[in-house]
């Protein structure tokens, strides 16, 4: 079952409906900008992810999309470059060409936190940027490996204040320690593997900005109703109010059929079909609202209001997505380990900036 029919069908009950990707002809919804050798025509809204890399992550999750392959790719992934001596250089001349263009920051990659001072510079160059060029939202994706130590390090907490987040997506994708670690992997050296530590994560993060579980539903994971539940309720009493369910990307033929695309395969467990059943067993007629549905480049969501917790139901393509980077417009910014600017998560792929001064990178 596709999210989109589930959307469809209750279409009339929803309250709003966003479509991020614009149509081809608004002119409103398009931005004309010179970036390296040309102008280019990018889609409102944008995001800009300065590509996480500096370590390994802290986590080796089994679903992870940054260990996929395309076949015949020979190039190194953005997952194992590593920035060089010139990298924030770099960083500051691709924002210079982005000044005036409004955007959004989506910080992601590999583990964002996993080196504080890495994390902690990268904040102050992108707040220098904002303070001079339009950055309409900021949101963090991360594991909560290095924010376990937000309750003894006061400039990583100032840090994260001053730098205003909209939100941060913490990834969680179960209650229980030991199911979450089978899924995330975290390294031995990693506390927040640990359920009661990753509590104490959620409440001082939560103290300095909104926090969203984010869960990638999976068999042996969140993988039923009573799955859901559960998860849910777990989520009350950790304090948070809004709870993100994704469904695995859906994938096309280019991928090679590698551990995670097996993975990925054999573990998928629909959106919609949880979506489908909460809403049997918690009927609009008994207080649940529908509140929203975004329809993005390659992404929908339903986002619904239960019980005082906000939950969005999320799926997303991967052929979409290439077939929108491949358009010879812009959908997506990401500034990789190389120093090269992109408009695609391939650090070599429709590169719109090459990095300015042969700063050598290295794969781990």
């Amino acid at each position: 079952m596709e999210l989109d029919a589930v959307i469809q069908r209750y279409q009339h009950d929803l309250a709003t409906t966003v479509f991020r990707e614009p149509h081809p002809e608004d002119a409103s919804r398009w931005h004309q900008q010179r970036i390296g050798e040309r102008t280019w025509r990018v889609a409102q809204p944008v995001t800009l992810t300065p590509y996480a890399a500096v370590q390994p992550c802290s986590a080796r999750c089994r679903f992870c999309s940054e260990n996929l392959r395309e076949n015949g790719d020979t190039g190194t992934h953005a997952s194992l470059l590593r920035p060089g001596m010139n990298y924030f250089n770099q960083l500051q001349t691709a924002l210079m060409a982005l000044r005036g263009l409004p955007l959004s920051y989506s910080l992601s990659g590999l583990e964002m936190t996993d080196h504080r001072d890495w994390f902690l510079r990268l904040l102050d160059c992108l707040s220098s940027h904002a303070a001079v060029s339009p950055v309409e939202g900021r949101v963090l994706y991360s594991n909560g490996a290095g924010l376990t130590a937000l309750g003894e390090d006061a400039a990583l907490a100032a840090a994260i204040r001053s730098f205003a987040f909209d939100w941060v997506e913490l990834s969680r994708h179960h209650p229980d320690t030991v199911t979450n670690q089978q899924i995330m992997r975290f390294r031995s050296r990693e506390g927040v593997m640990i359920t009661d530590q990753f509590r104490e994560c959620v409440a001082q993060l939560g103290a300095l900005t909104e926090v969203k579980l984010v869960c990638l539903v999976q068999q042996g994971g969140v993988d039923s109703l009573a799955a859901l539940q559960r998860y849910l309720d777990w989520a009350r009493s950790l304090g948070v109010r809004h709870v993100i369910l994704r469904e695995m990307s859906q994938l096309d033929q280019r991928y090679r059929a590698n551990g995670t695309q097996r993975y990925i395969r054999a573990s998928r467990v629909s959106v919609a079909g949880l979506l489908q059943a909460f809403l049997e067993a918690h009927p609009l007629a008994q207080g649940t609202r529908l509140r929203q549905a975004t329809h993005g480049y390659y992404f929908s969501n339903l986002v619904i209001e239960s019980d005082g917790l906000t939950v969005t139901f999320e799926s997303s393509n991967y052929q979409r997505l290439h077939e929108k980077h491949d358009s010879g417009q812009i959908f997506k910014l990401v500034f990789h380990a190389n120093g090269n600017l992109c408009a695609d998560w391939n650090p070599e792929r429709h590169v719109l900036i090459p990095a300015v001064n042969g700063d050598i990178t290295h794969a781990q």
